[in-house]
């Protein structure tokens, strides 16, 4: 990827020991497979070679008996060969599907561990694009890719074999087209692995542009900023059409060379029966029969180069689904990020941030030499402007993202909140369990009333049960949701950023009630969108410019006349 911020992509070894891994207790299977492919190919040599006999038998003037055998042959060799085929398929069918489950599996698994502040810097197209792109393309090329390469592979070897029976001659002639193929597929993979990846790689970028406009669409709108974002949009849809035609370009070029090698083998294989039936040392049946082997290796060579196309395309998304699946089997077990630290505190402790420094680009400082201590129980609410580093802050603190220096000590089970909550298409009970998978209706019940939602069961046609979609619940009844589910997880810390932001001004007063009652007997820390929550607090931490100004309680900020003083009075006029 062009982008030093994206995420990884394996290497090929990475890629092969992750298949070999999706294989795992699969030997058994395969080896079966390659006895059922070696038996459909063996097969379909049989029918070439009873014709020469045939044609022999004809030209001799031989008995008719010969000609009925060899009929016999052909018939049961064909129907032999179908079944085998059909069995080969199916088992390959059942065997790569299920390399296929494990891997989408892996794909999602590894994605739920990464750490949000590294998809935030790949860009959630980057990830996107891979679980659907890329994983579409694997699923659309494998099924098709490994039975091509097995079965190709052994009616290539299986053939040349029927060939040297006749005459070793005539597999000798074939090995004309073996430097053709080589030079074809050395070109090809000279460019193709490249143009496949800047592909995949546009693509991504593309949904990324895609995803920002859609996700701020009203954004765009009330701004005008439609414009803008279809030029974007447009270029980066072009970027991928250009490298999908530089594709097609290396891909026309394979095929003409394929071209060129059946034809010079054809040549070399009726030059070399002239000679050896001139000669007396076989056939014209021989040469016959040898003509049709070769005539039918064109399909699996065919095959066998041309899925080289598909193989490099299903490399390339396999490489980036890959490097997903190890990314995320990584995630968490080290805690040092490029030589910053993140420690996990005892059990009940409550926060630490020492010497803090955070910034998203080089050369814009966020968060500049914080130091901040939340005790066990103690509730600090967060206040400033807009801009000045709070939800940078609540964010370190909740691990969401890394610091760029100083260290952050935080415990495990951290629960952070944000005014963007989600709820899932599904029954309101699948909603809270997410938090507790074991909590019975009773406790549901109990987190809802807790949190003031109780009415919300009574308005819900069906209860829990209630089936959930984006226009079910207000912006307040989605905050007193995930609010409940805080209850229901029941952390030691939780963290508040501005999460009671989307009441309005006759909910403002029971979510904040709703987020007293989820943090009392809690270590929190809140950002304070409202200034009664700043004031319930036992401290308050007032932050410009990416940096503490004023920290102390209620009555000492306003005393002080500082600030934090300010801000109330000005929150007070507003009020009234």
């Amino acid at each position: 990827m062009s982008t030093d911020h994206s995420l990884p992509i394996a290497d090929g070894r990475t890629v092969l020991r992750e298949m070999w891994r999706a294989l795992d207790r699969r030997g058994w299977q395969l080896a079966g497979l390659v006895v059922v492919f070696v038996a459909t190919a063996a097969a379909g040599v049989l029918p070439s070679l009873a014709i020469g006999e045939v044609v022999d038998a004809v030209t001799a003037g031989g008995a008719a008996r010969t000609v009925w055998i060899a009929g016999a042959v052909m018939v049961g060799s064909v129907v032999v060969g179908a079944v085998l085929a059909a069995v080969g398929m199916i088992g390959a069918s059942r065997l790569l599907e299920g390399m296929l489950a494990r891997l989408r599996e892996d794909m999602v698994a590894a994605a739920l561990r990464l750490p949000q502040s590294q998809v935030e810097r790949a860009g959630t197209g980057d990830l996107i694009s891979r679980a659907g792109d890329d994983v579409a393309e694997v699923a659309e090329a494998i099924p098709a890719v490994v039975p091509a390469l097995t079965g190709s592979f052994f009616t290539i070897v299986v053939t040349f074999g029927g060939m040297a029976v006749i005459d070793a001659r005539y597999a000798l002639a074939l090995l004309v087209v073996l430097p053709i193929h080589a030079f074809a597929v050395r070109r090809y993979l000279r460019g193709a692995p490249r143009l496949y990846a800047g592909e995949r790689a546009a693509m991504a970028h593309r949904a990324q542009h895609l995803l920002d406009s859609l996700r701020g669409i009203e954004t765009v709108r009330a701004f005008d900023l439609s414009g803008r974002h279809l030029v974007r949009i447009r270029a980066a849809s072009w970027a991928v059409v250009r490298w999908t035609m530089h594709a097609r370009a290396v891909q026309n070029a394979f095929s003409g060379r394929i071209n060129a090698a059946e034809l010079a083998g054809m040549t070399a294989l009726l030059v070399v029966g002239f000679f050896v039936v001139r000669d007396g040392g076989g056939t014209i049946g021989g040469t016959t029969a040898a003509m049709l082997l070769f005539l039918r290796l064109f399909n699996p060579i065919g095959q066998l180069l041309f899925v080289i196309d598909d193989m490099q395309s299903a490399l390339a998304s396999l490489a980036r689904i890959t490097g997903v699946v190890g990314a995320g089997r990584g995630a968490g077990v080290s805690e040092e990020v490029d030589g910053r630290s993140r420690r996990h505190a005892p059990d009940g402790a409550g926060i630490s941030l020492r010497g803090v420094g955070h910034s998203y680009t080089a050369d814009h400082p966020v968060l500049v030499d914080v130091d901040l201590a939340v005790a066990r129980g103690e509730t600090v609410a967060v206040v400033g402007a807009s801009g000045a580093g709070k939800s940078t802050l609540a964010a370190l603190a909740a691990g969401v993202h890394d610091a760029t220096s100083g260290t952050v000590d935080t415990p495990d089970g951290v629960v952070l909140v944000t005014q963007e909550v989600h709820v899932f298409e599904a029954g309101l009970r699948d909603n809270l369990t997410l938090a507790r998978a074991d909590a019975d209706d009773a406790a549901l019940r109990h987190a809802l009333d807790v949190v003031g939602a109780g009415p919300l069961l009574d308005r819900l046609p069906d209860g829990l049960d209630t089936r959930l979609d984006g226009s079910a619940l207000t912006p307040a009844e989605a905050q007193q949701l995930a609010l409940a589910r805080v209850l229901l997880a029941d952390p030691g810390v939780v963290i508040l950023d501005e999460a009671t932001a989307e009441a309005g001004s006759s909910d403002a007063g029971r979510l904040e009630r709703a987020a007293q009652a989820v943090i009392d007997g809690r270590t929190a820390l809140v950002v304070a969108h409202r200034l009664s929550q700043a004031a319930a607090a036992d401290r308050v931490v007032v932050m410009e410019r990416g940096r503490i100004a004023e920290e102390g309680t209620h009555a000492e900020l306003l005393a002080s006349g500082g600030s934090y003083a300010r801000l109330w009075q000005a929150w007070r006029r507003h009020r009234d």
